[in-house]
């Protein structure tokens, strides 16, 4: 019923390649001037381990299906094309490393990642002409199940992303990561208009909650002048291979999100923004679904009609 994987669906591969690195190199630097200079709570181990782990699992996982589907690995072939295999693998890895925190201990954020990148392989939906596309985030929802399952991790410390920072620079870094996601999107993805609703749904709710509780508007809008929301709005979830290719269908899935992580908040439930965003893939990934089977449908009934009509 489902049978290829196509991992860049009506997408320009040049323009998501670029944008694949452009996420992969921001995100290295990130790290390491989080573990030298900005004071990540993480040990310098464990985005190490996790590269390595996603790299690994990605490669067996690629070559499992190419036996399945009697095709090549995406990693095989030239060193260029090793090389663009691996932005796919390190970005999830370095993603869940920064948000993640289990102390000392390696084996959540191993299974984390291993989460976040068997989500590609294994949850899917179909998009048409025979292939299929995952609608999770592959960082968030290996965030979200460790979070969940794990009680013992956390999220990392707001506050690790500028402890070691003063002045002016708690207010440069935002801005840094705010230029640097609306530009690619901007420019390579065509996620902005998904970014844009996001924040507009993010302030909607939060003078929405503001008005019912009688709470100062400018309470609800303190979290987005973090450098971890950015980094979450600009960088999780507007994930082009997840999300929504029509401008309209973005705005409905940035406003979709912002929405459920207002329910989440008013009923006290913690991680509201990564879970927000995995329930509003969910209703994606049936929607895609659910259409699929409505056309496959339609088709079948043409089909028959047809027959019928060239017996008479």
């Amino acid at each position: 019923m489902f049978p290829t994987l196509n991992f860049y669906p009506n997408r320009d591969p040049k323009l998501r390649l670029f944008a694949l690195w452009y996420v992969c190199t921001l995100l290295i630097i990130w790290n390491i001037l989080g573990q030298t200079v900005l004071g990540f709570e993480q040990s310098h181990l464990q985005p190490i381990a996790a590269c390595i782990m996603a790299i690994a699992f990605s490669m067996t996982l690629e070559w499992l299906d190419a036996v399945r589907t009697a095709g090549k690995p995406r990693w095989s072939g030239s060193r260029m094309t090793m090389l663009n295999f691996l932005p796919a693998c390190i970005i999830p890895a370095l993603t869940c490393s920064m948000f993640t925190y289990s102390n000392e201990r390696l084996a959540p954020l191993m299974f984390a990642v291993a989460v976040s990148i068997s989500s590609k392989y294994l949850l899917r939906a179909p998009i048409g002409n025979g292939q299929t596309q995952h609608f999770f985030n592959p960082s968030n929802i290996g965030i979200t199940i460790t979070l969940l399952l794990m009680p013992s991790v956390g999220l990392a410390p707001p506050y690790q992303f500028t402890e070691n920072v003063t002045g002016a620079w708690h207010w440069i870094l935002p801005l840094i990561v705010l230029a640097t996601g609306v530009f690619v999107h901007a420019k390579f993805t065509g996620r902005l208009p998904l970014v844009l609703a996001w924040f507009a749904g993010f302030a909607i709710q939060g003078l929405v909650r503001s008005y019912l509780f009688n709470i100062p508007p400018a309470v609800s809008f303190v979290p987005m002048s973090g450098v971890g929301f950015m980094l979450f709005s600009l960088y999780m979830i507007p994930d082009p291979a997840t999300t929504p290719l029509k401008p309209s269908r973005q705005v409905l899935f940035g406003l979709s999100v912002a929405a459920f992580y207002g329910v989440l908040f008013v009923g006290h439930v913690v991680f509201g923004l990564f879970i927000a965003l995995t329930m509003t893939s969910v209703i994606r990934g049936l929607g895609l679904l659910t259409a699929h089977l409505w056309a496959t449908r339609r088709q079948s009934a043409t089909a028959w009609q047809a027959t019928a009509a060239a017996g008479d």
